[in-house]
């Protein structure tokens, strides 16, 4: 194929780091918005492409396509020749994977951490842009999941509810997260993870979100007032649990290779060998299919096999699924030589790759990739492609103008424009991010919380910033910022300046306890993603990964980890001199001076295993929850994992190859516990690829982590489960947060939820399902069903007539409803709404003098 053979949608793919996701629409690929990422209409088919960096080595990169259970054969068809077309245009290096609706592959899920909605219907009825400012919504989502969680909407009916499972009423202004009395904790803080992924991402950070607890509904009455107007009167009786289907597959010890070719017209499987396999067994010339029980098929492509067969390497696998009579559901991966999957390469006994040295050394891996054309990073390319921006997780080049304040005395302090970017954890900082877009401003509003910070500073800063959104009429992006979370654009805006002192504050006058010895943890490689967090001055905090400084009386060190590269260290001095003006020793490891060991209180282990900083590794590590529950051992690979993945009513499996950690959470289940070294012995035992049974294992207790394990996850926090981020303390913190759920009630016979229709990002119309509210009659009906129209009338609700603020504001005296005084429209706003355009309550407004009053409510088109 030539170049210009290839679909023009192509030509706009990125070849950066990150994910990239279309839908099929009239036979057409369409590209998805960032702020619709995770949405799956069942009636459609999605091609979704990753791609990685990998230290020392080539791009990575995946393509998956995935099919709904509604969506046509002449989706699936399009889906399949776009993947093959893609592959191609790519250069041939992708590993291609076939997805079905409720049997995603590990990895696939991996790329939604919180979650995958299943929705109903297909983009093709209506793709709409996604307004983060929009609540015209009214939808239930049927939550299941522990480790890779789903959300399928159901309709918003009781009828959908059982007790087993969690459910999210999603309102527009108030997400409610019903929790079934059997569901568990694990489950609970998923959900609730999800349910904070769609107010940030759909609704910009402004919705409220809920909790309630279904064995104990009485804690929570004001939220179940909201579900009894939209659902009506909950029934006595609820349906029983729903056992999760078992989609994920026992360790098999059966791995069969096959030749797979054409002779004649017909399809002929000729089996090679069985396990253990060796890689001599696959010649260049060939095409071939490796069965691992049935679990997955996976097809490899030698470098010298002929374009057709390289071509027809997903229809032979689905063909061979077809002949073997396995489900349409079973797994599918196809990978040219060269550019295998770790999976894959796991199911071998040996596996070298070209260039590869023996022992420990580091290896140099090649791999022939397509061409990657260097795009130079152009705000206006970023303004005018925002799937590019998307992409980048970048609004801009970073260069607009920046504003920060601090939280003093639960006010707002500007901070010197001097020490931007250095942030302490004993504080909350507002930063507000101004940028133009087509000569337009636009706003991104930062809420940054230390670690350290007190609730009422937290609160404090939640409350500033609808004060500043509201200065700015609602156009700000609200971003909210967990120390040591920070997204990608908010370091670029400090220009490689982003420091992070551990505690104490930036107020001016405070005093700091000042340790004489102080080491910051630098990371990054250029301007935009580089940051210095202050970590425990002691050996074991260093890792050989990175750059470190130490300051101590008398001398400023500059320690150069063995994994660190040339960039790193450049960045590093850059940072240094803004932490610490005097010279720096530049020392290497493994050549410290004995002063350097004093300053950290004396040498120790840290996570320094040359492993860590070897270029490639031939096998990578790998994640898995482990379960005997059922009498076998099962296991779930967790892709792309990080610390968050380890839970604490979980036993978990660390393969490194050469070693084996079993991690056991200080909630696991007891048999487990005591089964965990039999389990890590099965696991060798039925490997494929034939390991050695001797192999270390390694038995660890939540909380007594060693370097050799935490070296494998980037950002280990070490205080990650003493905070209160475990789902008991979220739920707490939801509960302070919710201060106007009285209100939502009002809100929900708004013509803002009604009217006409609501949409999902990135999807169709559709409507919410009429319901009982205020004295009001509209039966419960599918979501399916026709539009239903409210009307917009004044509804009484504790004594006030509350309206929808689009019949209010901007309009003249005749426009007006009826019974509205032009002069106090303002009666007729909720609290809610009322803050929101106003920023201010009612109780301090009416404190204002008249001609503050009357400017506040000009400016809100009240007046």
């Amino acid at each position: 194929m030539m170049k210009d053979d290839f679909p023009d949608t192509f030509r706009n793919i990125s070849r950066k780091a990150g994910l990239q996701i279309w839908t099929i629409n009239s036979m057409k690929m369409v590209s998805v918005p960032t702020k619709a990422f995770g949405n799956f209409f069942q009636g459609d088919c999605y091609i979704v492409l990753n791609i990685r960096e990998n230290k020392g080595a080539a791009q990575s990169i995946d393509v998956h396509y995935w099919i709904g259970n509604s969506s046509s054969q002449d989706e699936q068809g399009a889906a399949a020749i776009y993947v093959t077309q893609l592959d191609e245009y790519l250069g041939g290096s992708p590993v291609q994977y076939r997805e079905v609706q409720g049997y995603e592959s590990p990895q696939f899920r991996s790329y939604f951490k919180n979650g995958i909605i299943y929705k109903t219907g297909g983009v093709a009825s209506g793709f709409n842009h996604v307004d983060t400012n929009s609540y015209n919504v009214l939808r239930l989502m049927h939550v299941k999941g522990k480790k890779h969680v789903t959300a399928k909407e159901v309709e918003v009916s009781w009828n959908s509810f059982n007790n087993g499972d969690i459910f999210l009423l999603d309102t527009g202004k108030l997400i409610v997260q019903w929790n079934g009395p059997q569901s568990n904790r694990t489950e609970k803080l998923k959900a609730v993870l999800l349910a904070q992924d769609i107010r940030d991402r759909e609704r910009g950070g402004r919705a409220q979100i809920g909790v309630v607890e279904g064995e104990s509904e009485r804690e929570s009455p004001e939220l179940m007032k909201v579900m009894t107007a939209v659902l009506g009167e909950k029934p006595n009786k609820l349906r029983d649990a729903i056992p999760d289907e078992k989609h994920d597959q026992s360790q098999s010890g059966s791995v069969r290779l096959y030749h797979v070719f054409e002779n004649g017209g017909n399809l002929v499987v000729q089996e090679v060998a069985t396990q253990p396999l060796t890689q001599d067994l696959l010649l260049s010339s060939d095409c071939y299919i490796v069965d691992h029980k049935g679990s997955s098929v996976m097809v490899w492509k030698g470098k010298r096999a002929s374009k057709v067969e390289r071509q027809e390497a997903m229809n032979r696998a689905m063909g061979y699924i077809k002949a073997k009579n396995y489900p349409p559901s079973t797994r599918v991966e196809v990978m040219s030589e060269g550019g295998e999957s770790a999976m894959f390469k796991q199911l071998f006994k040996s596996w070298t790759e070209k260039g590869q040295t023996k022992g420990l050394g580091s290896t140099h891996t090649v791999g022939k990739i397509a061409k990657v054309d260097q795009v130079k990073f152009d705000v206006m390319e970023l303004h005018a492609r925002p799937e590019l921006a998307a992409q980048q997780r970048m609004v801009d080049d970073a260069s607009g103008d920046v504003t920060v304040w601090r939280i003093e005395n639960l006010e707002l302090v500007e901070v010197d424009s001097r020490t931007h970017g250095q942030f302490y954890g004993g504080d909350c900082y507002l930063v507000l991010y101004t940028y133009l877009r087509s000569n337009q401003k636009q706003y991104i509003l930062y809420m940054w919380q230390g670690r350290h910070a007190t609730k009422d500073e937290i609160t404090a800063c939640a409350y500033q910033a609808v004060t500043v959104d509201s200065k700015y009429h609602g156009a700000p992006v609200q971003v909210r910022v967990v120390m040591g979370k920070e997204p990608r654009h908010f370091l670029a805006i400090f220009k490689g300046k982003f420091i992070i002192f551990e505690g104490g504050t930036g107020r001016a006058g405070a005093v700091n306890p000042e340790s004489s010895t102080r080491l910051f943890q630098v990371r990054g490689t250029t301007e935009m993603n580089t940051k210095a967090t202050e970590v425990p001055a002691r050996a074991s905090s260093l890792n050989s990964n990175d750059v470190f400084l130490l300051k101590t009386d008398r001398v400023c060190y500059l320690w150069y980890g063995k994994g660190c590269s040339g960039d790193e260290r450049v960045m590093a001095r850059t940072t240094g001199d803004v932490l610490f003006r005097q010279d720096k020793q530049v020392v290497m490891e493994g050549q410290e001076p004995a002063n350097f060991w004093v300053a950290l209180g004396g040498k120790s282990a840290y996570a320094s295993d040359k492993r860590l900083h070897r270029e490639d590794m031939i096998y990578s590590p790998r994640l898995f929850e482990c379960s005997n529950q059922t009498g076998r051992f099962r296991m779930t690979e967790v892709y792309d994992f990080a610390q968050s993945d380890l839970d604490e009513d979980d036993v978990m499996l660390l393969d490194t190859w050469e070693e084996l950690f079993l991690w056991v959470g200080k909630h696991a289940n007891k048999s487990e516990t005591t089964d965990t070294w039999t389990s890590a012995q099965e696991y060798l035992r039925s490997h494929p690829a034939g390991r050695d049974p001797d192999t270390p294992v390694i038995f660890i207790k939540q909380g007594y982590e060693p370097p050799t394990f935490t070296g494998w996850f980037n950002a280990w926090d070490p205080l990650k489960w003493n905070e209160e981020n475990i789902y008991d303390g979220m739920k707490n913190k939801m509960r302070d947060e919710v201060d106007f759920i009285s209100h939502i009630t009002a809100d929900l016979s708004h013509t803002g939820i009604g009217g006409d229709g609501y949409r999902a990002p990135g999807g169709p119309m559709s409507s919410p399902p009429p319901y009982r509210t205020q004295g009001l009659d509209f039966s419960p009906k599918s979501p399916t069903s026709p539009k239903a129209k409210f009307p917009p009338f004044p509804t009484s609700v504790g004594g006030g007539r509350y309206l929808d603020p689009e019949l209010l504001v901007n309009k003249e005296a005749s426009e007006l409803p009826e019974g509205v005084d032009p002069s106090q429209r303002e009666e007729h706003l909720s609290d809610m709404d009322f803050e929101s355009l106003l920023g201010t309550n009612r109780a301090d407004f009416q404190r204002l003098p008249k001609w503050r009053q009357n400017d506040l409510k000009k400016k809100a088109g009240l007046f």
